[in-house]
């Protein structure tokens, strides 16, 4: 495991000051003892995998006005500045959304539960971070996500590889859109992201372990004091990496009306990135 990317545990007195040192200085951090039921995203997997392998999945394709529901393969987002779009299929859930009733129950509860993780995450990093980061924020950063419908949980499922898709990457080195991501560990490894001084970190995925990265919305709020992350997923060494590969990342957006800038809000910055992501 990368020294730089070891876990913290969640229920230290220290928690919320390396957390916050490790957004800063690697844009990734890693947490063990996270209060998310692990049995409960187990069993996630399990279900979607499931819906993935099934035409249930077609009745369900994906809305580009709300943007929820189903992607195929050949409807999956591409990186900003890339053409080929990413070897993933995926699901957006909202609670306002579609979903199969059948699914639901497990992740509405993952949902609220993730959620209120994430305001107790950017109530930390708002506390530690110098006044230089915090006094251009229009609102607190927790009060951002708060009464927000936009904060997007996406069921990611990547196929199996066969000998023809392209070598090396799953999907391309990119950053996200929002304040901050919460994802637990994969089904299967292969999420790296790129320090600083440009080398690419592997991210552990250990059982139990919850992995957080600082996104575009917390780069343009703060005035870039938390640069946006950049990161990917490949295919590690061995044919084993060739199989497929589950995740869920929750993604914290404010309130559309939320002003990050001079220059936009939450809404406006949201619709631009993903006109850039090719999805609308």
């Amino acid at each position: 495991m990368n020294e730089a990317l070891r876990p913290i545990p969640f229920g230290a007195a220290d928690a919320p000051a390396r957390l916050t040192q490790d957004l800063r200085e690697i844009g990734f951090a890693v947490l063990e003892g996270a209060p998310l039921d692990h049995a409960a995203i187990d069993r996630i997997y399990d279900a979607w995998l499931a819906f993935f392998q099934s035409e249930e999945k077609q009745a369900f394709r994906y809305d580009k006005v709300q943007q929820d529901g189903f992607f195929s393969t050949e409807e999956a987002e591409h990186a900003k500045g890339q053409t080929l779009r990413d070897l993933k299929e995926y699901f957006h859930y909202y609670p306002w959304g579609r979903c199969p009733a059948a699914l639901k129950p497990d992740l509405e509860a993952y949902y609220a539960a993730v959620l209120a993780l994430g305001q107790t995450l950017l109530q930390w990093v708002e506390a530690q971070a110098p006044a230089a980061a915090t006094a251009a924020l229009h609102e607190p950063l927790s009060s951002m996500i708060a009464g927000s419908d936009v904060s997007l949980l996406r069921i990611l499922h990547y196929p199996p590889l066969d000998e023809t898709a392209r070598a090396g990457v799953r999907a391309a080195a990119h950053a996200d859109i929002n304040l901050l991501t919460i994802l637990p560990a994969a089904s299967a490894p292969g999420l790296e992201v790129k320090s600083r001084d440009g080398r690419w970190l592997t991210v552990p995925c250990t059982p139990g372990l919850v992995v957080v990265n600082t996104g575009d919305m917390l780069q343009e709020a703060t005035g870039g004091y938390f640069p946006s992350t950049i990161h990917r997923v490949v295919n590690p060494e061995g044919s084993a990496a060739r199989g497929r590969r589950l995740s869920l990342p929750l993604f914290l957006h404010p309130r559309p009306e939320v002003i990050l800038s001079a220059r936009h809000s939450a809404g406006s910055y949201l619709q631009q990135r993903l006109e850039e992501l090719g999805v609308v």
